[in-house]
């Protein structure tokens, strides 16, 4: 096991492998959300302007799901690190908050959060937990949408940037439960890589982007990262 210590500058670079340990599906291939909805129905801004309340009823339906998961030794493990070592930056591809929940701070979300709330009118971004919303209206009579990435949405520049600028930054990057299939969030590890960064994948399976890697640890985040930060949070 590769000595998580010996590195200054950590980033934890996660996907939807991580949250699967606490109960939330994954969203492509079997079990996947995807694979059980059609996404241009309930996923895409085409489908908010055809029918906001059909979207928001399968949102809210996703909200109450995932508040009732809890983080999972994975997520405690990458928090706990990052307590003892504040330069360490966590980017998620995750929309359901569960490393903040876990402690983790300055998260970078790369594809929004469903627990956060943007006027389609004004822009405003206000956090919410309520399940089910007050209303699906901001007060300037607007509709809210959930603040994250749809298919067919760009990512926001202020994010990818501020990603861009932890990854580039970093001395090693640990890629836990990616696909490394969602575009343009997989090919930020090749950043850290060019810039001479040490990168290690924690994954039950190979990835197309797993020959890029240095260390492969084999196993589910909740059994290896607890292993892999030991050495600067204890055992655990």
């Amino acid at each position: 096991m590769i000595d998580l210590g010996t590195f200054e500058r950590v980033v934890f670079f996660t996907g939807a492998g991580i949250s699967v340990e606490s109960g939330i599906p994954t969203y492509r291939g079997s079990g996947g959300v995807w694979a059980a909805y059609d996404y241009r129905q309930y996923a895409c801004q085409e489908a908010f302007l055809r029918d906001p309340d059909k979207v928001w009823e399968f949102h809210e339906v996703r909200r109450r799901r995932v508040g009732a998961c809890e983080p999972n030794p994975g997520h405690r493990a990458i928090a706990a690190f990052q307590e003892r070592r504040p330069a360490t930056r966590v980017v998620t591809q995750n929309i359901d908050g569960l490393h903040a929940r876990a402690g983790a701070t300055d998260v970078i979300e790369l594809h929004g959060s469903l627990w956060r709330l943007r006027c389609e009118r004004c822009g405003s971004v206000e956090p919410s937990t309520d399940v089910p919303l007050p209303s699906r209206k901001h007060a300037c009579g607007a509709w809210y949408r959930p603040d994250i990435v749809w298919f067919g949405d760009a990512l926001s520049r202020a994010t990818i940037d501020a990603a861009l600028a932890a990854i580039s930054a970093c001395d090693a990057l640990v890629a836990v439960g990616t696909s490394a299939v969602v575009y343009p969030a997989a090919e930020l590890p090749l950043v850290a890589r060019r810039r001479g960064a040490r990168l290690i994948e924690v994954n039950p399976e190979e990835t197309p982007l797993s020959d890029a890697y240095d260390v492969h640890l084999r196993g589910k985040a909740g059994d290896v990262l607890p292993e892999l930060v030991a050495s600067v949070v204890g055992a655990t």
